[in-house]
């Protein structure tokens, strides 16, 4: 299998600079935390004060790409990064980032390492998401229109809940009873604290904004936001021996930060370099790699905008 070079980062930082960059901090990753929860209870109280459809505009889409954060967060903490203790690590980005949006972080962590591993070659289980790029802007619009519309929720969803339902019988693999029940567990803990969720809801006197803020969310904007990020971070980057431009950093402005890219997701060549760095240190490596010239190694864009132009410009009808 052909696994992706590594770079010694001492062959690029200084040891101060490593050191730097590196150095983790455990409360400002539950400040992280604690930032998504609260913008999205910020948000749900905008529209819950004030109720229009620009504020419930307003509330489905930052809710939806905090719902985005909450999953960002979980890969923090599947490299370790959400804090130093590593009891308080797990059980923070299990319940408080996983769970919540319907993911699980052991499995998701085994898959995201092999990603790690064999970025976009033929073992990457992610491949699939960047291969079929560039396509063309009318099969964008239709991916586009089945996330907004919930159809991209359903059929991703639909077969994990129905594993509620489902008994493995005697004779069928073990694999496949492995996965049977860790998605009937995943989906237990999904609904049981999001009941939890929507007994608080209900409690504050906005019973009817979990639905239709929160759930809507989930349904439409998070599935698209997620569609863009995974088309940002690698579709069109080479599938080369280079580690260096198997990913793409792509800069973002206030508003991308706030509806499409929170926590510093954006600068995702940076984390495939160095995988450890906390996630609040990747700008800070990004300023690095500019002043020693390394950039010009790496596929960067100006804007989501931009990126969007070129995982779009196939002419094939």
């Amino acid at each position: 299998m052909p696994v992706v070079a590594r770079i010694d980062p001492r062959t690029v930082f200084t040891p101060d600079e490593w050191s730097r960059l590196t150095s983790r901090r455990s409360l400002r990753g539950m400040w992280l935390v604690t930032h998504a929860w609260g913008t999205i209870a910020a948000a749900i109280a905008l529209v819950a004060l004030w109720p229009n459809p620009l504020t419930w505009l307003i509330a489905v889409t930052v809710v939806g790409a905090r719902q985005l954060g909450l999953a960002i967060l979980m890969h923090e903490a599947a490299h370790g990064g959400l804090h130093s203790n590593k009891a308080i690590n797990e059980w923070v980005g299990q319940w408080l980032c996983a769970v919540p949006v319907g993911a699980d972080l052991a499995s998701y962590r085994s898959y995201h390492l092999q990603h790690h591993k064999f970025t976009q070659q033929p073992e990457d289980p992610d491949l699939s998401l960047s291969a079929p790029f560039p396509i063309t802007k009318e099969s964008y619009y239709r991916k586009a229109i089945r996330d907004l519309t919930g159809q991209t929720f359903v059929r991703q969803r639909l077969p994990l809940f129905l594993s509620l339902f489902k008994r493995s019988s005697a004779d069928e693999p073990v694999s496949h009873e492995s996965f049977v029940s860790s998605g009937a567990d995943k989906v237990a803990r999904f609904l049981a604290v999001n009941a939890v969720m929507f007994g608080l809801f209900w409690l504050a006197g906005a019973g009817i904004w979990y639905w239709a803020v929160w759930v809507l969310a989930m349904a439409t904007w998070l599935p698209l936001v997620t569609r863009i990020r995974n088309i940002a971070e690698h579709a069109c980057t080479s599938t080369g021996e280079d580690p260096f431009s198997h990913a793409r950093t792509t800069h973002a402005n206030p508003i991308e930060r706030l509806f499409i890219a929170p926590y510093w997701v954006n600068y995702h060549a940076e984390h495939h370099l160095f995988m450890y760095l906390p996630c609040y240190r990747l700008p800070e490596a990004h300023r690095l790699l500019v002043e020693k010239g390394l950039i010009e190694r790496m596929e960067v864009r100006p804007g989501y905008l931009d990126v969007m132009r070129l995982a779009t410009s196939s002419q094939r009808a």
